[in-house]
């Protein structure tokens, strides 16, 4: 791998860059889709923000919750009120998206959700109340309402409309999570213009300052549901990955599933009660699990009280550093399987890596930071970098360049593919034709031929996977070449090629030398991905949807604006400053018609708008008269 190859990369990146500019896209943002926080970033005035969401918090949890009333809820709202209403409160669901309905993984996560998930096309469903009707999304659906409230948030911000964005994926992501990726990213309608690796960004993060440098980095990705290494190297502004590895199903998630069914049992011989019957209970101690977590990570222990958790019993239960290690060890210890795989297949000595770079929550784990220490003969990890903010940082920065910032005009950004590519060849055997960790984008050829003679059409199974038989890998799609001229077995030469494009999304085709004669396929992954028509009902009902979150924005408006005039009005007459100036009886008659809104308010929480504005405009026609005689002007 060496930097020769670069330079007519940079000219063609440049290319397009000036290609885009011919484009108004506007500011694009950078979003980390994360399986538990999400959070979102701009590059603007030559620097990147990332942009606080409407409870002032800088990550916001990836949940969406649907309230009796047929109000959708998302982010902090949601997260807050999972433990009153669990069955309708979606979280996680990036462990679900692009998945089979018979993948292992999947099945096992489904014991710990509090919702519902069925099968539908062989595919995960999420099955909720929406008001008084029983709604399914699909993962894509879910992802792209958390997508969207991304996009609410840098709007806000901006003061103007957002329609282009980068998204991070875990760097381990197969070809159908990241198609579902984009999937939602147009139901939220975003216009995604580039898919890049959760540790590529993190990496772009920390070295947008060091871009003069030549440095060998290594990103240690563990997040809430998935776990990325990458290394790469930093040279005169360009960021090429070396090697890449991870597991898309390991994380701070898993950690707490540990400690729960932990406690389940421990409740349970304690109790003879099993609190896997009650959702309310289940949330209750996952709510309070993870807070543990997290203590645990910067003190000894933690204790865990809940009354009357299930049956009448109460749960009070002390979690201790050494347990919760002991409970995980084994998981904690799957981490460095692909650090090992990383540095085999970079060819970099452990002694070359000048930083480590810790990133994802769950990296505040101090085993974890011991044992990447440990793997790196004692050196220490860097943390220079924020580890919840990073991904999206890194996202920001390569929204700029799509943008056209001038500041990025010579960073070249190189990923790699992180899966063999393939075909199945008789016997079930894979024939690959990209390798893993090839530079991305790219094209391969390989040749193959007919089994049998006068074979007229072959058919070509495409396959993604490290095993050497394709049984134990995961099918992409199939294609077949017809109008092949029948000739002996091996004699035709049929010309496979497979186009990685610079979000890791997949084309294959093949062509007979013979006969000129193509078929192709652009992979769609038909057991995961979406059709046009499931995208275009998605884009209606999200557009549906949006009306709602505005109709009940209006009503939260209106019923803020009722109370908060009635509490003014009740205060001012209140006051010795205005209240003396007031005769006795108006002020009892203003100070009751105040009290009362206020009660009814809290009786009526989810009435109409146009009843609070009607109540509002009541009240004003009732008291303003009476306070117009005693206040000037400016105090009304």
């Amino acid at each position: 791998m060496t930097t020769v190859y670069l330079w007519p990369m940079l000219i063609v990146l440049a290319l397009v860059a000036l290609c885009l500019g011919e484009e108004d896209v506007g500011t694009v943002i950078g979003i980390d889709l994360g399986t538990t926080y999400s959070c979102v970033g701009i590059y603007k005035n030559g620097r990147v923000e990332i942009i606080a969401n409407d409870q002032g918090n800088r990550i916001t949890p990836s949940y969406v919750a649907f309230k009796e009333t047929g109000e959708r809820l998302i982010g902090d709202g949601a997260k807050n009120q999972v433990i009153r209403n669990p069955a309708n409160t979606i979280f996680d669901v990036k462990r679900l998206i692009g998945r089979t309905w018979d993948d292992q993984s999947l099945q096992n996560d489904i014991k710990y959700f509090p919702f519902k998930v069925v099968e539908e096309h062989n595919k995960p469903h999420i099955e909720v109340n929406v008001g008084d009707k029983l709604k399914r999304f699909a993962p894509e659906e879910v992802s792209s309402m958390v997508l969207m409230k991304m996009k609410d948030t840098a709007e806000s911000y901006l003061g103007k409309k957002v329609t282009h964005a980068v998204v991070t994926v875990p760097a381990y992501f197969n070809d159908a999570q990241r198609r579902a990726t984009k999937d939602a990213g147009t139901i939220a309608g975003l216009t995604v213009m580039r898919i890049i690796n959760e540790p590529t960004a993190a990496a772009i993060a920390y070295g947008l300052d060091k871009q003069d440098e030549v440095k060998n980095i290594l990103i240690f990705d563990l997040g809430g549901g998935t776990f990325d290494v990458s290394l790469m190297t930093i040279n005169n502004g360009i960021f090429k990955v070396r090697a890449i590895d991870g597991d898309t199903h390991l994380g701070g998630e898993d950690f707490d599933h540990r400690i729960m069914d932990y406690f389940i049992k421990l409740f349970k011989t304690k109790t003879g009660h099993d609190i896997r019957k009650d959702n309310r209970a289940i949330q209750r101690l996952r709510h309070e699990v993870e807070k543990a977590k997290r203590v645990v990570s910067y003190q000894l222990q933690a204790r865990i009280e809940l009354d009357y958790l299930y049956g009448g019993d109460d749960f009070s239960e002390t979690l201790t550093r050494a347990k919760f290690e002991d409970l995980n060890m084994d998981l904690f210890r799957l981490t460095l399987k692909p650090l090992e795989q990383v540095m085999k297949d970079s060819g970099i000595a452990k002694e070359d890596i000048e930083e480590i770079v810790l990133v994802g929550g769950s990296t505040r784990i101090p085993k974890i930071q011991q044992l990447v220490k440990n793997f790196f003969n004692g050196k220490e990890p860097s943390k220079g970098i924020n580890p919840d903010e990073a991904v999206a940082y890194g996202a920001a920065v390569q929204g700029g360049i799509l943008s056209g910032e001038d500041k990025f005009a010579l960073l070249v950004l190189q990923d790699v593919t992180p899966l063999t590519l393939g075909i199945s060849m008789h016997g079930d055997v894979m024939a690959p034709v990209i390798t893993r960790n090839t530079e991305i984008p790219c094209k391969n050829i390989s040749t193959f031929t007919t089994i049998k003679d006068g074979q007229t059409e072959v058919l070509f199974p495409v396959f993604e996977g490290e095993r050497p038989m394709t049984t134990e890998n995961h099918n992409l799609g199939n294609f077949t070449l017809r109008g092949v001229p029948p000739a002996p077995a091996g004699a035709p030469q049929l010309d496979v090629s497979f186009e990685i494009d610079a979000n890791g999304i997949v084309k294959v085709a093949a062509v007979d030398k013979a006969s000129g004669n193509t078929a192709g396929i652009t992979i769609t992954s038909e057991q995961s991905s979406l059709t046009v028509e499931e995208i275009e009902r998605m884009i209606n009902d999200a557009e549906k949807f949006a009306e709602d979150d505005q109709k009940v924005k209006h009503r939260v408006l209106a019923k803020n604006e009722l109370e908060k005039f009635a509490y003014s009005i009740k205060t001012q007459v209140e006051e010795e400053k205005i209240g003396g100036r007031i005769s006795k009886s108006d002020r009892k008659k203003v100070n009751k018609a105040a009290t009362k809104e206020i009660e009814w308010i809290l009786e009526h929480p989810d009435e109409l708008r146009e009843v609070y504005e009607e109540r509002h405009l009541e009240l004003k026609e009732l008291v303003l008269p009476i306070l117009s005689n005693y206040m000037r002007k400016e105090e009304l």
